[in-house]
């Protein structure tokens, strides 16, 4: 969640959504940029922002590879002293909003695409068990969080949902505090989303709850009428894939509106404008196909 400084960012924020996630303000290089010196204020914002617009917080992320401050990745730390680092950043964030989160994307982006662990430092220095001690501690600090696994590209068949499907399953065996997989969404115009029901389902079997928590659907420029037509078909597509599956506890749009979106800002690709309002925050297509999915126009 950026842009809150745009009033008009800020109207749609508190009237459109019934959820907020910060998109970056809980991560750790920007509430620990500089060792034992935190800064709060922009998570604190996002949280005071949901409160009173009478609004669910979910925290995102406790554990990531990427955005890490530079004294950490630069450190030259001990498995031990990484452990401990990691524990320490897990319990202190978790702690900070425990009963302000309803629930916490834990672990971000764990898996490579051919289903093999990522290569990060957390796996490097601690194995892949490190996913297993996170959410451990994260229960600890906040108990009545709902702590989630969240990924991309999963929502359909591939190596990396098997892999995703037996890591979430071995947690549960061995009584890991797991309650439900993030669903990213971050979609190319035209991409296929017919099989996501059916590997939400599939989640779901497990006991797990399941949640879209980062969509998006990006085309290239230019855009034209065309294309926003299509881009609202594939938002109501995926709206009611999610209405299809009991355990599907929420949808999250990654981004207010085109403005303030995470691209192209952020990224190389040439893909863009993939939220629900454009960049002057007039509603686009997809916000009625939205809506409509959702019942909530005639």
């Amino acid at each position: 969640m950026t842009g809150l400084s745009d009033p008009r960012y800020r109207a749609l924020a508190a009237t459109q959504f019934s959820s907020v996630t910060p998109e970056n303000a809980m991560k750790w290089e920007r509430v620990e940029g500089n060792r034992h010196a935190h800064t709060w204020a922009a998570a604190d914002a996002i949280a005071r922002f949901a409160t009173e617009n009478d609004q669910k917080l979910r925290g995102h992320t406790l554990v990531w590879h990427d955005q890490l401050p530079r004294w950490l990745t630069d450190g030259h730390f001990t498995p031990a002293e990484l452990r401990t680092l990691l524990r320490t950043h897990v319990t202190t964030l978790a702690q900070r909003y425990a009963g302000a989160v309803t629930a916490w994307d834990v672990v971000n982006e764990p898996l490579d695409d051919d289903g093999s662990p990522h290569r990060t430092l957390w796996h490097d220095a601690l194995g892949s068990d490190y996913i297993a001690q996170v959410l451990t501690w994260a229960h600890a600090a906040d108990p009545g969080a709902r702590l989630y696994l969240n990924e991309f590209n999963v929502h359909e068949e591939s190596p990396k949902t098997k892999a995703l499907y037996n890591l979430a399953a071995s947690l549960l065996d061995r009584g890991v505090p797991l309650h439900g997989i993030g669903f990213q969404c971050h979609l190319l115009l035209g991409q296929d989303v017919s099989e996501l029901a059916r590997t939400l389902n599939r989640f779901a079997e497990l006991g797990l709850e399941v949640a879209i928590t980062e969509l998006g659907v990006r085309m290239l420029s230019p855009v034209t009428s065309a294309k926003l037509a299509a881009q609202a078909a594939c938002y109501r597509a995926v709206v009611e894939e999610c209405l299809a599956v009991p355990a599907c506890t929420g949808l999250t749009i990654w981004g207010v509106g085109d403005a303030a979106a995470w691209v192209p800002e952020g990224s190389r690709s040439p893909y863009g404008s993939p939220t629900l309002y454009d960049d002057e925050y007039r509603p686009k297509p997809a916000r009625e196909a939205v809506a409509r999915a959702l019942g909530t126009v005639p």
